[in-house]
C-alpha cells in the first residue's frame, strides 16, 4: 500500500505501509502514524503551512474513523474535505483530486515500463517516476483539472 499527495507545489510521498520491510493493511492507527510521522514533518520541512492547505481524503473507514477525523481535523482546521469534514464528499461519488485525476495514472504507465519484478523493484520505480514529475507538469495538471 502505497500514500501520496499532491499539489501545485509537489508531491508528497511516496509513503509505503509497511512494517519490517513487509506491506501491511492500512488501519486507522497506521493512517495516524502516517500523518502524524510522515506528512506533518514534511510540510514542515517544505515549509508548507498546513493551515492553508486544503486536505481530501475518501471514505474509507481507516480514514474516518474517530481517531484519524481528530487528528486530520486538527492539522487541516477548517480545510478538510472528507465524508465527515467541513466541506463533505457526497458518499460514492468520485473522488475529484489530482492523486486519481493524474497520479495513479501516470504512476501506472511510468512503473510497469521497466517491468519490476520484486517489490523492492517497484517501490524503487515508484520513487524515481516521483521524482521525475516537476514543478511545471503539476502547475499543467492543476489548470487541466480546473478545466
Amino acid at each position: 500500500m502505497v500514500w501520496c499527495a499532491t499539489g501545485k507545489v509537489g508531491v508528497i510521498g511516496p509513503y509505503f505501509f509497511e512494517e519490517n520491510g513487509i506491506t501491511t493493511t492500512v488501519n486507522s492507527a497506521r493512517y495516524i502514524d502516517m500523518i502524524n510521522n510522515f506528512l506533518e514533518p514534511e510540510l514542515w520541512s517544505r515549509r508548507i503551512n498546513n493551515q492553508n492547505v486544503w486536505f481530501q481524503q475518501d471514505g474509507a473507514t481507516t480514514h474516518t474513523a474517530r481517531v484519524a477525523m481528530a487528528v486530520v481535523r486538527a492539522m487541516f482546521p477548517d480545510h478538510l474535505i472528507s465524508q465527515c469534514g467541513d466541506v463533505p464528499r457526497p458518499p460514492r461519488s468520485p473522488i475529484l483530486s489530482m492523486c486519481n485525476f493524474f497520479l495513479w495514472g501516470y504512476l501506472k504507465s511510468h512503473v510497469y515500463e521497466g517491468k519490476p519484478q520484486i517489490l523492492e523493484e517497484m517501490r524503487g520505480a515508484i520513487r524515481k517516476q516521483i521524482g521525475m514529475i516537476n514543478k511545471e507538469l503539476l502547475e499543467r495538471v492543476v489548470a487541466n483539472f480546473r478545466e
